[in-house]
């Protein structure tokens, strides 16, 4: 596995692998990586020739006040799994690399982004999608792959790619979870004990109201269950909890059409996000490979 830190070397080791006839895979990331991230390695490992992963904590995408000078680093522990999973390009830039100067040019995500994490995170896609048009730039892959448990961000992404007509497939992975069904995920390491033993109710929750949906229970009814099981069986404050059809995050959901239940809880230390993507009809389909 080659470490690379500057954009120039980036380009010069996936033209390269362009020129030899090779698939690019990419998978973005903040570091701190676990069991998801192997996920999607895995995966890109199994489709493509060459896999690249970014390392980078992305400042755009944090408010003033989140949690970007906390968030969780280890940079051998990161560079460790990555090499175990067999990827070929291992990009850590600093933030001095991906933005050597004020940017005089920004994405702004005007769809997909009021509602969920996006309606009390104002901007916070408009830095994920100004990252990744750089990402995207700078890698040239022919495959991008994003974990589902950010159904939210695989939404806007898919938005990207299509409005800018970007060269890249996405490919949507499962969600990887505890043995108590808990979404993996990097502020995991936040909660406290007790907190940790009630996290497992999230996914408890959305797979109940997932087939009480199917069955035909109206929104309203089901939104009021998942309300009171938060309130009463964990210390977490519920942020929100919604039924929306997917990719298009609409409120309005036919009978049909795949939709999205979608929820996050508030801990002291940590907000958690989890989500089941189910069509109204059929069981529930976690693993969807392509949005």
């Amino acid at each position: 596995m080659n470490i690379v830190t500057t954009i120039a070397e980036v380009k010069q080791r996936t033209e390269e692998a362009r020129n030899q006839g090779k698939t690019i895979g990419f998978v973005p990331t903040m570091g701190f990586l676990h069991e998801g991230h192997a996920s999607l390695m895995k995966r890109a490992r199994q489709e493509c020739d060459f896999v690249v992963v970014s390392i980078f904590v992305n400042p755009l995408q944090f408010g003033p006040n989140e949690d970007f000078e906390r968030y969780p680093r280890d940079e051998q522990r990161d560079r460790a799994l990555a090499q175990d999973m067999g990827v070929d390009l291992l990009f850590c830039p600093t933030v001095e690399e991906m933005y050597p100067r004020a940017s005089s040019v920004t994405v702004n995500v005007h769809k997909r982004v009021d509602v969920l994490c996006g309606k009390s995170r104002v901007g916070h896609f408009d830095g994920v999608a100004t990252v990744l048009v750089k990402l995207f730039n700078i890698v040239g892959a022919h495959r991008v792959y994003f974990g589902s448990k950010d159904a939210q961000q695989a939404a806007v992404v898919q938005g990207l790619i299509e409005d800018f007509n970007i060269p890249v497939t996405l490919a949507l992975c499962e969600t990887v979870r505890e043995q108590d069904g808990l979404a993996k995920s990097s502020r995991n390491v936040y909660l406290s004990q007790q907190e940790r033993d009630q996290a497992s109710l999230l996914y408890a929750t959305l797979t109940q109201a997932a087939t009480r949906l199917q069955a035909g229970e109206n929104v309203q009814t089901i939104a009021a269950m998942v309300e009171a099981e938060i309130r009463n069986q964990t210390s977490g404050t519920l942020d929100y909890f919604e039924i929306l059809s997917y990719p298009s995050l609409e409120q309005n959901i036919n009978h049909d059409e795949r939709v999205i239940l979608a929820i996050a809880v508030q801990f002291s230390k940590a907000r958690l996000i989890d989500n089941l993507i189910v069509s109204r009809q059929d069981q529930k389909e976690e693993g969807i490979h392509h949005v």
